[in-house]
């Protein structure tokens, strides 16, 4: 009853992660002081967070319209509509944003809806004024296209969609668009990356190839198939397309965004920082994926001081991104590291079995290649995860714990455990990877039955001994260990009587 009591209470750790509403509010604080560019970015996250909370979409449908984003906008601002069709706020703006885009006969419906339902409303100049506006204006306003405001609409809504996960959504919506709209190249392009990421690689594949069948040399189609080479380790695909990629010399800023994210991406920095570096004088406000890929391609092919600057103007769009350095733990005398090994990281937090992605987390944390794992939508999957797993996955992202109660105080102790081994042997080579598996299965036993971890020197000490003297037991003493780390013999032995407890056999 005991161990099903501690089982419970480690697979139900508070989130870890901050919620829409956290952010909802630190927005709206921040809109009170009139710092709309914080503003901004916590209304993004709460958005993120709260996909389905009609009153955050709208309320960030509104920033995304003062910003001029006008597309987003209506995206957002719909959705909130769609949600709850009965709020008069989202009939108004709905009514305002339509007009924005030139959807003229939706911006008339929205606001002779609005006057319907609150005829002493807030709003109600504000509608009457919209309405005037297109009866005066409805010769001017003829020549717009609102045939291209679908497409664009329904693109913005399926690229929400896929940044937050929604992959089998985004795939709905852009069939839907391209049985409307069979040339839209754009369109089979982002429904390709969709399909790839909810694992149909084949259907993407054919997509592409059916771009450039239609659309000779289509770039971003070149650039997904890259992307697409490099996830699934195809080397000779890669090699070729990469080739095909370095000759391709685009003038327009979108093809050079594109091309430049996607060099980035597979590690082609110096052709990748020439095309993004070749935009900045332009200026990217607002968009830190820029920022990101200038920052990393200029650090990793030598501008190091532009590198981090470029960084430095992404944490001020994106506080969240703080300490996300690519860089951070890349070091060239250690490039054979395990925890530099993306193939092994991947594979580790892929395992089926717990401590292995426990690992994997562990060495995450210690990765240049962390951001890269994180983002891609398939390799983390917390509802997988234990309560000891996302714990993990929370240390790895450099979450701040408390010592509020025993569980993250207990964990907090283990993973400081961790870090002392680290800083005895690393790098992570091969021989020594099984030391910190036998710590994780240690640690994940030991905190399921609430052990404190108190001395973590001695319990470092002890791994250690533990670990070696099964290697060559007539060399490894324990004095040499307890000098090692300033302690006592009889110290070192009482932890490896105690961890001995928690070996996975009798």
């Amino acid at each position: 009853m005991e161990k099903q009591r501690q089982k419970e209470k480690l697979n139900n750790v508070v989130s870890f992660i901050p919620n829409g509403d956290y952010y909802f509010n630190k927005a709206l604080k921040a809109m009170d002081k009139d710092q709309m560019d914080k503003a901004y970015k916590y209304m993004k996250r709460a958005a993120e967070l709260s996909p389905d909370d009609a009153h955050v979409l709208m309320q960030f449908g509104i920033l995304e319209m003062d910003a001029q984003n006008f597309e987003k906008a209506y995206e957002l601002i719909h959705t909130a509509y769609s949600l709850d069709p009965s709020e008069p706020e989202h009939v108004f703006f709905l009514a305002e944003i339509s007009g924005c885009i030139g959807m003229v006969r939706d911006a008339q419906k929205f606001a002779e809806m609005y006057l319907q339902m609150e005829p002493d409303g807030m709003y109600v100049v504000e509608a009457e004024e919209i309405l005037e506006f297109l009866q005066y204006e409805e010769e001017e306003m003829e020549h717009i296209d609102e045939e291209d405001s679908e497409k664009l609409i329904a693109q913005e809504k399926a690229r929400r969609l896929m940044e937050n996960g929604q992959f089998d959504e985004a795939i709905e919506v852009l069939e839907q668009l391209i049985e409307t709209f069979p040339d839209l190249w754009p369109a089979y392009n982002n429904l390709s990356l969709a399909y790839f990421y909810v694992g149909e690689t084949e259907q993407a594949r054919a997509l592409l190839n059916n771009v450039l069948r239609e659309s000779l040399g289509n770039l971003h189609a070149l650039c997904n198939l890259a992307v697409i080479a490099y996830y699934e380790k195809n080397e000779s695909e890669l090699s070729a397309l990469v080739e095909m990629l370095k000759k391709i010399n685009p003038y327009d800023w979108e093809n050079r965004y594109k091309l430049g994210a996607t060099l980035a991406l597979i590690g082609e920095y110096e052709v990748a920082y020439k095309w993004l570096q070749s935009m900045k004088r332009k200026g990217f406000p607002g968009d830190a994926g820029f920022y990101f890929w200038l920052a990393q391609s200029a650090y990793f092919s030598g501008h190091i001081e532009e590198g981090k600057a470029a960084w430095k103007l992404l944490v001020e769009m994106d506080p969240t991104k703080d300490g996300y350095e690519p860089w951070l733990n890349a070091s060239e005398e250690h490039d054979e590291s395990l925890e530099n090994n993306r193939e092994f990281i991947i594979e580790k937090i892929s395992s089926k079995y717990s401590t292995h992605r426990m690992f994997g987390f562990f060495l995450l944390s210690k990765s240049a290649y962390k951001q890269e794992i994180i983002a891609h939508p398939k390799l983390i999957d917390l509802s997988k995860y234990s309560g000891i797993e996302k714990l993990c996955l929370a240390y790895a992202l450099q979450h701040q714990f408390t010592n509020d109660n025993d569980t993250e105080k207990y964990f907090v102790r283990s993973m400081e455990v961790a870090e002392e081994l680290y800083k005895s042997l690393n790098p992570i080579t091969l021989e020594v990877q099984y030391l910190f598996q036998m710590w994780f299965v240690l640690s994940e036993r030991a905190l399921k039955n609430d052990y404190p971890f108190k001395n973590v020197k001695a319990l470092a000490a002890a791994v250690e001994y533990m670990f070696f003297s099964t290697i060559n037991s007539k060399k490894v003493t324990k004095k040499h260990y307890a000098e090692k780390y300033n302690i006592s013999v009889s110290t070192l032995t009482k932890y490896v009587e105690e961890l001995i407890h928690y070996l996975p056999f009798d």
